[in-house]
Parts: structure tokens; C-alpha cells; sequence
């Protein structure tokens, strides 16, 4: 059974099937990362953790319309400084 409860530690988004995770340089799946963020072992867009929930902001509203964009971006803003990939951002 595939573990359900992995999420991306760059933009926090469920990778709960193996389709979803990102690759490493060797083509092995990132433990850590989603496809959409990490590819062949190097993140897809040189970014910084604000610019990351700017990004992120419009598609948790449109996978959850009961959410604000303001109540996403505060979610995020909680979420984000744990995830792996923005832990030592700013340090």
C-alpha cells in the first residue's frame, strides 16, 4: 500500500501516488518533492518561499472554492517555513 499522507515539501500539495512525485538526476522518484516542483533533480523554478505561495495561492482556491485566496495565503504562510525546501530560506 502507498502511503497517503506525503505531501510535497516545497509546495505542500498531497503526492500520494507515485505519479506525482518529481524525479531525481538518476530518474528515481524524490521522496521529498512533487512533479510539479522537482525534476530530474533540480527544482523547476528558482523561487523564493513568498513567491512560492503567490504561485500557490490562485490553485488552492481553485481546488477548494470554499477557501479565500486570503485564508489560503495564511494557511500557507503557516505551512510553508516547515516544508523542507524553505526551512533555512532567509537564515
Amino acid at each position: 500500500m502507498y502511503e497517503k499522507n506525503v505531501f510535497c515539501q516545497s509546495c505542500a500539495m498531497p503526492i500520494g501516488a507515485p505519479s506525482l512525485h518529481g524525479t531525481e538526476a538518476d530518474g528515481t522518484l524524490s521522496p521529498h518533492y512533487c512533479k510539479y516542483c522537482y525534476q530530474n533533480g533540480t527544482f523547476t523554478g528558482d523561487m523564493t518561499m513568498e513567491q512560492m505561495i503567490d504561485f500557490c495561492v490562485p490553485i488552492m482556491v481553485q481546488a477548494h472554492p470554499e477557501m479565500s485566496a486570503d485564508q489560503a495565503r495564511s494557511r500557507m504562510a503557516q505551512t510553508f517555513p516547515k516544508l523542507l525546501r524553505w526551512q533555512n530560506e532567509g537564515r
